[in-house]
């Protein structure tokens, strides 16, 4: 069993809350986390119809007759499971006692903000980040690792026919069957056409206007199936950093793929030969880059905010990141020796917001100096040891 950065995390949660909140996409490796726990609790599957049935038959009789840590399973399937949880917690306020697993934000599921509020902690758990599984924990090597993605069961597979026929399986349960599951009520087509042409559009600035234009449907049609994908951990929305240093920014996000093997996969990149000449290839190793410093970062630094800067001026940096008062200037580059004629949209961000350091990351091993305050640095390494390098 791989062993996950989110192993501690999980342990402090149920020692300081009577709840705890499991939340991710989709085969990410929630059921497997929580069943490394020792002693294992009682673990129940709301997608499995007799243990939803006998759960729902009666919730308070059967919590109260397993007085003991309980797993639920997509308990978004069983909304009136929360208030009887409310209910339970505050009558004797037991930590480590329930255990929930979900594949969307609370925001998306009834129930759980309003009625668990204050009762509950969220940990938000990503498919596979770079240490987790850096060899000689697997075999991967981190370029296969952004080519595949990190859901576990893409990730090992070894043959790419069998990891494209594994994506096309998920995606059409997730359009098909989970999203009915939660009540949302979508076109299955036209999401399927909004994915394809999210993934072309990898990292760039959103314009609902311009993809409602292209799919036929209303602006605000497609701003709320964006919403839905990324309450369901398919996207990230990076918004611009304001101030009032008086430069005409940037007010709109980027809409970036949570996992780059789904994004490839919409993009007809089947084969690692294909995606070394693909024209989206840049594209995607910055989404893969941020997500996984994003995900190290949850754990490790735990940061007070991710941005993105742009100005009309040329002024721009990939990621602006708040850490314990600071603001750290990152810039990805897919180049084997980033120099200072890659480097002028930030240095003017540094200059713009009075910041002494900045990091350019890219695909290779060593550290190097830029000069005025700019290091080059691998993916790998800041992966590995992010307070170290950033700090």
């Amino acid at each position: 069993m791989i062993k996950r950065l989110f192993d501690v995390e999980l342990k402090r949660h149920l020692a300081n809350f009577p709840i705890v909140t499991i939340l991710g996409p989709r085969q990410c490796g929630k059921t497997t986390l929580v069943k490394s726990l020792e002693p294992f609790p009682l673990y129940v599957d709301l997608e499995k119809p007799s243990d939803h049935d006998l759960v729902a038959a009666d919730i308070e009789g059967f919590l109260r007759k397993n007085n003991t840590p309980v797993i639920f399973d997509e308990a978004n399937r069983l909304p009136s499971l929360f208030p009887v949880l409310r209910s339970l917690v505050d009558e004797n306020r037991i930590n480590g006692r329930i255990i929930l697993l979900g594949s969307a934000s609370p925001s998306l599921v009834k129930g759980i903000s309003e009625s668990l509020a204050g009762r509950t902690s969220f940990l938000d758990l990503t498919p596979f980040l770079w240490p987790e599984v850096a060899p000689p924990v697997t075999e991967l090597g981190l370029d296969m690792l952004w080519f595949r993605g990190g859901y576990p069961s893409a990730a090992l597979i070894s043959d790419d026919t069998a990891r494209r026929d594994w994506y096309d399986a998920y995606l059409r349960a997730f359009v098909e069957r989970d999203l009915n599951a939660l009540g949302v009520e979508i076109d299955a087509v036209a999401m399927r056409r909004l994915l394809q042409m999210l993934a072309h559009g990898n990292g760039g600035i959103w314009n609902a206007s311009q993809y409602g234009a292209s799919l036929g449907l209303s602006y605000n049609t497609v701003n709320r199936y964006v919403d839905i994908l990324e309450r369901t951990f398919f996207l990230r929305r990076l918004f611009p950093w304001f101030s009032n240093a008086g430069k005409r920014l940037i007010k709109r996000p980027k809409i970036y793929f949570r996992d780059t093997g789904l994004a490839h996969y919409l993009l007809g990149i089947h084969s690692p030969p294909v995606l070394d000449v693909h024209p989206a290839r840049g594209a995607s190793w910055e989404a893969f880059a941020i997500d996984q410093l994003m995900g190290v970062c949850s754990v490790t630094l735990r940061p007070q905010g991710y941005y993105f800067y742009r100005t009309s001026t040329g002024s721009e940096v990939d990621l602006l990141m708040e850490w314990e008062g600071r603001r750290i200037p990152i810039e990805f580059k897919l180049h084997s020796a980033p120099g200072n004629d890659h480097l002028k949209g930030m240095r003017k961000v540094m200059k713009d917001l009075g910041l002494e350091k900045g990091w350019v990351v890219y695909p290779g091993e060593k550290t190097y100096s830029l000069g005025n305050g700019v290091t080059v640095v691998g993916l790998a390494r800041l992966l590995a040891a992010p307070t170290e390098v950033l700090g």
